[in-house]
């Protein structure tokens, strides 16, 4: 494609993650379900989870994974940016509620059709990511099998913790992930977006341990 082509796509592309992550992190502001504190219980999972993956390399982990399919794949033909579209489409398409509410789901009762929803979502977008990044796009799939597969496969084990605020949670700090996503995306700023991707753990954690310190208090 053209390169004015590929950088209108790849800017209307960051555009539209923008919106989606400025309306994922908003939730813990607005959402009924939030309580004081747990705005400030995310803050601190983004950066103690972004700590853990700067030590981690996680970014730098993905990114080479994605050059190890590069080499292996191109044969001898000129590279194509397998690193960029497989590290970019991958947190993307593994990070939002229909990921977690989906797999939730599926895995608690069989029941398909909120993956079905994202995976056309997802279809869509990457028809449009492809056409901007190049073809390691596709190789996002095996990320979002075993994200998407780990959460399902672990539903049964996690079914009493998962509740309204635990999804607000991941949600929220997910949007914060997106937003890195978009500014890279928008090349504004190369941000190391998978060293954020411990906050989706860490994050219902600490509002869980709010909560347990509004009860000690007697607030909320």
């Amino acid at each position: 494609m053209p390169a004015r082509m590929q950088e209108s796509l790849t800017t209307g592309l960051g555009f539209f993650t923008l919106l989606i992550s400025v309306s994922m992190g908003l939730g813990i502001f607005t959402d009924p379900v939030a309580q004081p504190g747990d705005d400030l219980a995310v803050l601190a999972a983004v950066l103690a989870g972004v700590a853990m993956g700067e030590v981690l390399r996680l970014h730098d982990g993905l990114e080479g994974l994605g050059g190890w399919f590069q080499r292996r794949l191109a044969r001898g033909e000129r590279p194509s940016p397998v690193a960029g579209g497989f590290g970019t489409a991958s947190p993307v398409f593994c990070v939002g509620p229909l990921t977690i509410l989906g797999s939730l789901e599926n895995g608690l009762t069989g029941d398909i059709r909120l993956l079905a929803i994202k995976s056309l979502l997802d279809g869509v977008a990457s028809i449009a990511f492809a056409a901007a990044l190049g073809w390691g796009v596709a190789l996002s799939a095996l990320t979002v099998l075993v994200v998407q597969g780990g959460i399902a496969a672990g539903a049964s084990a996690i079914s009493g913790f998962m509740d309204p605020i635990t999804i607000l949670a991941i949600s929220s700090a997910g949007g914060v992930i997106l937003l890195g996503v978009a500014l890279r995306l928008l090349d504004l700023k190369p941000v190391r977006v998978a060293n954020f991707l411990p906050a989706l753990i860490l994050a219902p954690i600490l509002v869980r341990i709010a909560d347990a310190l509004r009860g000690a208090l007697g607030v909320g």
